[in-house]
């Protein structure tokens, strides 16, 4: 069980991570990601409601009749989206502000719903937790990379601190919406070339 559940969390770093192998939650992806602060906000949202909604639909397993069972992976998802939202406005409204609509679109996020149909709702709540977590670590980890490179490249700035002198003129191509593709697509090669190796 133990070695069961380290191999679901560790194949989310690396050999699924959801947007460079499984090339999915690409809205989410390419529109927070133009500084690090909303690309880690909306990672670690994400991460939230995956591994709770992860332990809970692997908890109402052998609850939940089939026949409706998406419409009840999408209620549990829906409840900790909501979750998320109250206490980002709560504790983080400038992040909440950036992100925009982006939050309750985690609803609809296909990582998330993917992993319940996949796995959670045939695995013990153990594994799917391990998978939940390292799922939401891989897609955190992606954001942050992707969003460096956007935000250094086009503004010159991490974490909104300047990382050049003056003279630097920021390649603005980079935090717009082609740029975002642009990233995308060499992180993309990037991934698949090291993956081969």
């Amino acid at each position: 069980m133990a070695k069961s559940a380290l191999q679901e969390f560790t194949k989310g770093l690396w050999a699924e991570i959801p947007p460079f192998r499984l090339v999915l939650g690409l809205c989410p992806t390419l529109a927070v990601t133009k500084g690090v602060d909303t690309g880690i906000g909306m990672g670690i949202a994400t991460t939230f409601v995956l591994v709770c909604s992860n332990v809970i639909i692997s908890s109402l397993r052998n609850v939940i009749p089939k026949g409706v069972r998406i419409a009840c992976f999408i209620v549990v998802i829906a409840t900790f989206v909501t979750i998320v939202e109250i206490l980002m406005q709560a504790f983080y409204y400038p992040l909440f502000l950036q992100l925009g609509i982006f939050t309750p679109l985690i609803v609809v996020n296909c990582i998330i719903l993917g992993r319940a149909e996949a796995l959670a709702s045939k695995k013990g709540v153990t594994v799917s937790l391990a998978d939940g977590l390292g799922m939401g670590i891989g897609f955190t980890l992606s954001l942050f990379a992707l969003s460096a490179i956007r935000e250094i490249l086009g503004n010159g700035t991490f974490y909104k601190i300047p990382v050049f002198g003056e003279s630097f003129e920021p390649f603005t191509f980079m935090i717009e919406a082609p740029g975002a593709f642009v990233s995308l697509g060499l992180m993309l090669c990037i991934m698949n070339v090291l993956g081969k190796k």
